[in-house]
């Protein structure tokens, strides 16, 4: 069974998402698709630029071709594709990037937001001080744009992703079901942040858990954009000086009017 919505949450300054934010959602086939990598907390941040040294994959599905998204140094937007008719999915894959938490609050903070307490206990049984702790991560995004008619979602390959299991663009829809992968299987009994864009730019957030099959079904309204996110630690053993690695899933799509 899907999960429902559990609560309503605060987006807390210790864990920024990053997302692929497109500046029209629905477009018609041969129009320009220009779509903005951003970083920031509460589904609103900064553009990032198109920086090859921070991109492991940045391709372009659709048609059942799959095309690297070309850019320049410093490029904003990051992402300007010609839209192909159907489902246009662009996928960004980071390479990784690392950070030290300067209190063990800081820390423990991330954790409790992101459903991870069980670092605690394992930071600690692994022989590790509070302090200093250095975490890598990495980004895995992926948004839906349709041009003319939608289409289907599927899995990109992404080390942890979304699929989305309906057409954005179907008529009278209420609720997207999502999958999540980790390493192209499911992961079930995840913690899932969605935030919800309103016509009027006000942001909504509440949380709710994949089922045992990695599914989740995420309300949505007309008009409406929506981010969906979900973090997953693993420990790291073959790089100095790095204890954890997280993997942030990030999944953007919009409902049209």
């Amino acid at each position: 069974m899907f999960s429902v919505l559990i609560a309503l949450v605060p987006a807390p300054g210790f864990a920024h998402e990053l997302w692929l934010d497109a500046q029209e959602w629905q477009v018609a086939p041969g129009d320009t698709l220009q779509l903005n990598l951003r970083n920031g907390e509460g589904f609103k941040g900064i553009d990032l630029g198109w920086f090859s040294a921070q991109i492991d994959r940045l391709d372009h599905i659709a048609g059942g071709s799959v095309t690297a998204v070309p850019g320049r140094m410093g490029d904003i937007p990051a992402v300007v594709v010609t839209a192909e008719p159907g489902l246009n999915v662009v996928i960004y894959q980071s390479t990784s990037s690392q950070l030290t938490y300067t209190t063990w609050e800081k820390f423990e903070n991330f954790l409790r937001h992101k459903d991870a307490m069980w670092v605690q206990q394992a930071h600690a049984a692994r022989g590790f001080s509070p302090d200093g702790i250095t975490e890598s991560y990495s980004r895995h995004a992926k948004a839906l744009i349709t041009a003319g008619p939608g289409g289907m979602d599927a899995p990109a390959g992404l080390d942890t992703e979304f699929v989305a299991l309906a057409d954005p663009a179907a008529p009278g829809l209420s609720a997207m079901p999502v999958r999540l992968l980790y390493q192209g299987q499911p992961r079930g009994d995840a913690q899932v942040e969605i935030f919800d864009r309103a016509p009027d730019g006000t942001v909504t957030v509440t949380l709710t858990r994949t089922d045992g099959d990695g599914l989740a079904l995420i309300p949505v309204a007309t008009g409406h954009a929506y981010l969906v996110d979900a973090v997953l630690l693993r420990p790291v053993t073959d790089i100095p000086d790095v204890q954890w690695h997280s993997l942030w899933a990030a999944l953007t799509f919009a409902v049209p009017e």
